[in-house]
């Protein structure tokens, strides 16, 4: 057993608690709900990037690559400032949802290199520049913008120019569970002498002025310097721990600066502060020289040491520091023992991932699978939301609107969250989001397989689930609707995590017994009329239709969503499968197995054949929604990934299962011999002659449906694109949808890249945009589908090339494209970065690669969140699969 597979064991029987620290720490809890105490709901102005210096938070805390334990109780990160910004760096810059001309978005550069599971070993880069930080050029520029227009980065700035920034990076690695070593290296990477002031922060979250009683409610902490080189920090529930600071490269000791985390009322409310010494001191004592603004004895719950490295151009300077118990001293903190163990734990690092990254990809997939690793596992987050106490306002604060208790989040009185979870993104999206997190759980699988079963039953438990069994969406409004995948998730998760016989049973029935509620919710709020088509709800791809979907149509209308109806066949498959594993040890499941294979195919009989031909149209051989109005029935003749979600409610039941569950089986007979006005829709159910096996396919389209939407899919004019499956046809380009209701005109127009649209806050684009979850759901299905059609099922791929393809195959094209998203050209230009050729010219920028939301449909740009690596980390799923596929080849 390699090191970190030990501490991971250790981790999971709780005999050593090698997870306690991490990188917990969001990057903004600025402008989030959970800081939101306004009266009309506005996020974004309430709690401003500008009073985040001056303002303590009271859900969470934020730094730069900094860590926390696992309560958010002592945090540290780094503070900066290069001698010309207006404010000390203590966090990362970005765009509030309004400034930006694509919503949020973040203003800096900073990359996650590296971590274990267990965060042993952690590495992740920050790019400061030495002159003075845009801040108010980048808003204004972007408020010039429109949502025609590209977002303005920091890189179109042309502040990096002439390599006028240093590099900060800072590693972690622990030695045991509470002794942490920090060496962060400066380099200045311009031509000329440069000085930096580095202020490596250590401070208390502040969990005492609310006056709250509710666990987490601890009282006042204290930070204290004790001698030349170190502070010590007490916490009711941590005990003591002692930060020890190393000589500068000067060799002198860093100066010890104290505060409080307290709100500086004075500067942004005008009213008297609660002491002397608060949150924004050490600003005022850097960059503006304010001396008393520091606690002269030295104590507090805030403090930092204050590095001065004037560093030659091209050099390095080194800043060694180290956190630990103060049962584990080290009598030379920083001896050779401090180098050994962070190449020990390097050294470990590569032994773990060299397990679980094939050697058969090149260095430079094998390098991308390492990084979208890093940034899945820096990626985690303490994220503490109550709702009950958010809503009722704390009692020595100034009590909260009452309309807040009729408004966002009003009937989630349940939750209740004080845990670490897997984020999409932890500066623009600084929240779970349940939909993504289900996608997360399967890269995880690969690396902390317990932690992935542990989040996808943390959001069936019941102070997350809400007792009429919906999982909560997201912050912004928890009674939204996401795709229904956690069931899928826990299923892949479930077989991914074991040999067929060793699996995790215990996993499978706990989540299985939730879902079922959560199933529930899903049939009688979503299917309103009883047909099972289903409608209404968010169901995950924004901005995709041409109407809002989550808003009720005019003058009674009605949509029957395509998408929405396939998601629930997928949920309805999904069921039955773990039904039926579960039926292998108990047979009391069989009939719940019967009950989801007779509800996939009433679904797919509805979705096939209601009306006449349900939500297929024959004509265009294509699933589209149905606007349902005065009687009449029009679809909405738009070629999106709504009829391409059809295509995922594909199950193979294969025959040895079948032989091994009497009950099922014996079920299953008579539903086809009496269910005929069912059972003859082969479309769902095929008996195939041509391949010498007895499965049995459930599947909403035929196999002459099947051929008929693959070919728009693989048509390069349509879906496939080189960089993988666009989420709107290509077609819409020049001819765009456009129909007339409720008195006005409505039209949708693929648009490759940002959207042009506001709608849902205009931060995200389905009208065209490469998307990694839905074309790994889509690559998921060809497989099925190959495994029981085989061989004598091929199809042109491309569309008119006259090459033929197994579904297999296809399945690989395009797994390869979603691939060369970040893979170089041979002059080293990758399509994720767009034209920003710093990535190719730079030395110390290549090799960097970001994990973006979503990619441009027609150059592979990089778009949205920009370290959305959850999802995107899907990535490591397909370099796995293509190293099987030239591995079986070699052999």
């Amino acid at each position: 057993m390699k090191d970190e597979e030990r501490r991971l064991v250790e981790a999971q029987d709780r005999t050593a608690n090698w997870k306690r620290w991490g990188p917990y720490l969001s990057e903004r809890q600025w402008g989030t709900v959970r800081e939101d105490y306004s009266a009309n709901g506005d996020v974004w102005e309430y709690f401003t990037h500008d009073q985040a210096r001056s303002r303590a938070y009271r859900w969470g805390e934020d730094g730069l690559l900094g860590i926390t334990d696992r309560e958010c109780r002592l945090c540290f990160a780094l503070a900066l400032w290069n001698g010309k910004d207006p404010i000390l760096k203590e966090r990362l810059f970005g765009l509030t949802g309004p400034q930006g001309n694509h919503g949020e978005d973040v203003k800096e550069c900073y990359f996650y290199l590296d971590s274990t599971p267990t965060h042993s070993y952690m590495k992740a880069l920050y790019k400061y520049p030495q002159a003075e930080f845009p801040y108010t050029h980048l808003v204004e520029e972007s408020r010039r913008r429109t949502r025609l227009d590209p977002e303005y980065e920091l890189l179109d700035t042309g502040i990096f120019k002439e390599g006028r920034y240093f590099d900060v990076l800072v590693e972690y690695a622990k030695s045991t569970p509470n002794n942490i070593l920090v060496r962060i290296t400066v380099a200045n990477r311009g031509p000329e002498t440069a000085t930096l002031h580095l202020l490596p922060t250590l401070w208390f979250r502040n969990t005492w002025t609310w006056g709250s009683t509710h666990e987490g409610s601890w009282p006042r902490p204290r930070i204290w310097q004790d001698g030349k080189d170190a502070v010590v920090a007490e916490h009711v529930t941590l005990g003591r721990l002692r930060l020890v600071a190393g000589r500068g490269p000067d060799n002198k000791w860093p100066a010890f600066l104290f505060t409080e985390n307290e709100t500086n009322a004075a500067r942004l409310f005008n009213t008297a502060n609660a002491g002397p010494f608060v949150k924004d001191a050490f600003h005022d004592y850097v960059v503006h020289g304010i001396k008393e603004a520091v606690n002269p004895k030295q104590e507090g719950t805030k403090a930092a040491a204050h590095y001065v490295l004037t560093i030659p151009a091209g050099q390095e300077a080194v800043v060694r520091m180290r956190l630990f118990d103060e049962e584990e001293a080290a009598e030379r903190p920083f001896g050779r023992d401090f180098e050994r163990v962070l190449a020990s734990r390097l050294r470990e690092a590569d032994a773990f991932y060299d397990q679980r990254i094939r050697k058969s990809l090149t260095a430079e997939q094998r390098a991308l699978a390492r990084q979208a690793y890093a940034g899945l596992l820096w990626s985690k987050q303490f994220y503490s939301y109550i709702v009950q106490a958010w809503l009722d306002g704390d009692p020595a604060q100034p009590a909260p609107p009452d309309s807040r208790k009729h408004g966002r989040n009003g009937d989630w009185h349940h939750v209740f969250n004080r845990d670490v979870l897997s984020m999409p993104d932890k500066w623009e999206y600084p929240w779970f989001a349940a939909w993504d997190l289900a996608f997360h759980m399967l890269p995880f699988a690969k690396i902390d397989p317990h932690f992935a079963k542990e989040q996808l039953v943390l959001f069936l438990r019941e102070w997350y689930m809400h007792p009429n069994g919906q999982i909560p969406a997201y912050e912004w409004n928890l009674a939204d609707v996401n795709p229904p995948v956690h069931a899928w998730a826990c299923w892949r998760v479930y077989k991914m995590t074991g040999p067929r016989s060793k699996r995790d049973r215990v996993f499978l029935s706990r989540v299985f017994h939730k879902l079922l509620v959560n199933f529930t919710w899903w049939v009688n709020r979503k299917d309103v009329q009883g047909k099972h088509l289903f409608a209404g709800g968010f169901l995950g791809l924004d901005n995709i239709g041409v109407f809002d979907r989550s808003q009720p149509l005019p003058s009674g209308a009605y949509l029957s969503q395509a998408d929405g109806t396939a998601w629930m066949a997928f949920y309805c498959a999904t069921m039955m499968s773990m039904a039926m594993e579960l039926a292998l040890s108990n047979p009391a499941y069989e009939d719940i197995a019967s009950k989801f294979f007779e509800h996939f195919v009433a679904i797919a009989d509805a979705m096939n054949t209601l009306g006449g031909t349900g939500l297929w149209n024959d004509e265009d051989g294509f699933y589209y929604d149905q606007l349902q109005v005065n009687g009449k029935t029009m679809p909405l003749r738009i070629r999106s990934m709504v009829g391409l979600m059809p295509l995922i409610a594909v199950e193979v039941l294969e025959e040895n299962a079948l032989a091994r569950l009497p009950g099922f089986r014996k079920r299953l007979q008579w539903f086809l011999d009496n269910r005929t006005d069912l059972a003859r829709h082969i479309s769902y159910m095929e008996w195939e002659g041509e391949v010498h096996h007895g499965h049995r396919l459930l599947a909403i389209p035929s196999r002459e449906r099947l051929q008929r939407v693959l070919a728009y899919l693989l048509d390069e004019n349509e879906f496939l694109s080189p960089y993988g499956i666009r989420s709107l046809s290509g077609y819409h380009k020049d001819h765009p949808y456009v129909t007339h209701f409720g008195g006005q005109e409505q039209y949708v127009a693929c648009v490759p890249g940002e959207s042009d649209s506001s709608m849902f806050g205009g931060n995200s684009n389905w009208r065209g945009p490469i998307w990694f979850p839905v074309n790994y759901l889509l690559l998921e299905a060809l497989e099925r589908y190959h495994h029981f059609y085989g061989d004598s099922f091929r199809i042109e791929c491309p569309t008119g090339s006259g090459r033929l393809m197994t579904l297999d195959q296809v399945a690989q094209e395009i797994g390869m494209r979603l691939i060369r998203i970040f893979l170089a050209d041979e002059k080293g230009w990758r399509p994720w970065q767009g034209d920003e050729v710093q990535y190719c010219a730079d030395p110390h920028w290549r090799g960097l690669t970001l994990f973006h939301e979503y990619f441009h449909a027609d150059n592979g740009r990089g778009l949205g969140a920009s370290h959305q690596t959850g999802w995107t980390a899907l990535v490591t799923r397909l370099l796995a699969d293509l190293a099987r596929r030239m591995e079986g080849k070699s052999k």
